[in-house]
């Protein structure tokens, strides 16, 4: 299966814990369904059977002491198995995709917050998605301290990067931040302190302005 031969569209969402990525994915999945829209929801790490065994090693509290590099290669590992088993197959089948994170979290956590490099990382994660980057990519940028506050707020247990202290997120969120300035042409930044409706009115307009460029769109959904 050759990237040349794809005929969906792919999308990615990212943004540190608790910028309100989840809501805004289901907002997108929801809003495209009710057009007619053929859309498969996946997420990273995850979406696959080793995929989420995988995901159960990276955020259980107990792996604390996980080597960075362990880590960024897990990620490739369940990213790999995403791309191959699930994300191409229906980008070849002409479906959109919606990806809860997928390489940028890397280049951003590991290569930025961790240390590790990001041409080095970009040059593995293209590796492991065999070329495949995303389309549009939707950046929820929040500072690291309401970060905090909305995971508070939750009633479920942190993971294992949950529990990284505020010096590694204050580098990740920056991170995040450059990688939007090296790749202004896909990540879209969008402060995720606005209201959930004008996040997402944002996110719907730059969706929709990227399906009518692709044809998708009917004259009354415009």
């Amino acid at each position: 299966m050759e990237i040349n031969d794809l005929k969906g569209i792919f999308i990615t969402f990212e943004g540190i814990d608790g910028s309100g990525k989840t809501t805004q994915i289901k907002l997108l999945y929801r809003f495209l369904k009710e057009k007619g829209l053929n859309v498969v929801l996946t997420r990273e790490p995850g979406g696959t059977v080793a995929g989420d065994s995988i995901r159960k090693i990276l955020l259980d509290p107990g792996n604390k002491g996980l080597s960075a590099k362990a880590e960024a290669l897990l990620f490739e590992a369940a990213r790999a198995e995403l791309t191959e088993k699930i994300i191409m197959p229906a980008l070849y089948d002409g479906k959109i995709v919606i990806c809860d994170r997928f390489f940028d979290s890397t280049l951003a956590y590991q290569g930025i917050a961790r240390g590790l490099g990001v041409s080095a990382l970009l040059n593995l994660s293209l590796w492991a998605t065999s070329g495949l980057v995303p389309e549009i990519t939707f950046l929820l940028s929040l500072e690291v301290s309401d970060s905090e506050k909305r995971l508070d707020r939750q009633s479920r247990k942190r993971d294992r990067i949950e529990h990284e202290k505020d010096d590694f997120k204050k580098k990740l969120q920056a991170g995040y931040v450059k990688l939007a300035r090296r790749f202004k042409e896909r990540i879209i930044l969008i402060d995720a302190s606005e209201d959930v409706n004008k996040i997402f009115e944002n996110i719907k307009e730059n969706t929709l302005k990227l399906l009518d460029g692709r044809g998708w769109l009917q004259d009354d959904y415009k």
